[in-house]
């Protein structure tokens, strides 16, 4: 049986946790300065509140947080690594640019504990089955079998610590960045009065991507905060051919994250476009 480290007990997280611990693993966490909502969702995952020394000294450590949170969460447990006889294999699984995960990596190095790059593609996973896939590499990413062995779709991308992050940035890109210009163009239309004609327009030429904005556009508002900071991950990937463009594409999110946090204006606006006329 696996002993699983995660931090945090977001919904990746916790569906991450709750795939694990219902395929037979072990799964641990720190609730220490979380939220009563964060312990409970821990515990309807089957989540054990544990000490840094209890995570460090599991199997495998997964961190899931939002990008800003990555290197804060590798030097909180790096004391625990370093003191522990028995070092969990640390995996980053955060939307980070590959400089940030090398950043990370040299963070954990002193501690000899075994470092992986990750990156999530897709949402938690659910009871009827469905998983996202974590992409790992770096030279320690096959010693991830444990995963694979209680419920996780787990590959390995070729190529060193930072491919995994760089396949997840570019993925992301293409995807979030297609919410945010769709989103974005339908708020202008529904402002100028175009709206219908627009959506129309759409659903006769562009029949597949009208689809996709209608199964895509419509979660994003609850997830635009936490893809701010992804978009500046981008931003840093991509350097100087389109560094403005994500920083542009993260103040449009940081803008939808404050709407949702207040009228929820925007929100209700794609979700009236969107709404099929018949």
């Amino acid at each position: 049986m696996a002993v699983i480290a995660i931090i945090a007990q977001g919904a990746m997280g916790a569906g991450i946790g709750r795939r694990l611990s219902g395929k037979g693993a072990t799964v641990l966490t720190s609730l220490a300065g979380r939220s009563a909502a964060s312990a409970q969702r821990a515990a309807a995952a089957g989540m054990r509140d544990a000490t840094a020394a209890g995570l460090a000294g599991a199997d495998i450590f997964l961190s899931i947080l939002p990008p800003a949170e990555a290197k804060a969460c590798a030097a909180w447990l790096a004391p625990a690594l370093e003191a522990a006889p028995r070092k969990a294999i640390y995996v980053d699984c955060n939307a980070v640019s590959p400089a940030t995960a090398a950043e990370v990596a040299a963070i954990l190095a002193p501690t000899g504990a075994a470092f992986v790059d990750g990156g999530i593609i897709g949402g938690p996973p659910r009871e009827d089955g469905y998983t996202p896939v974590l992409y790992v590499a770096g030279p320690e990413a096959e010693r991830l079998g444990p995963l694979r062995d209680h419920g996780l779709d787990v590959r390995v991308t070729p190529g060193p610590v930072g491919a995994a992050s760089a396949l997840k940035m570019s993925y992301a890109g293409i995807t979030k960045g297609l919410v945010a210009l769709s989103s974005a163009m339908m708020l202008a239309a529904t402002r100028a009065g175009a709206a219908e004609g627009f959506r129309a327009e759409l659903a006769r030429s562009q029949p597949e991507l009208l689809a996709w904005f209608g199964r895509m556009v419509p979660p994003m508002p609850d997830k635009a905060y936490r893809w701010v900071g992804e978009m500046e991950e981008i931003a840093d990937f991509t350097g100087a051919e389109a560094a403005e463009i994500y920083q542009a594409i993260a103040g449009f999110y940081e803008g939808m994250a404050a709407d949702q946090a207040g009228t929820r204006e925007k929100a209700a606006a794609l979700t009236a476009f969107l709404k099929d006329p018949a």
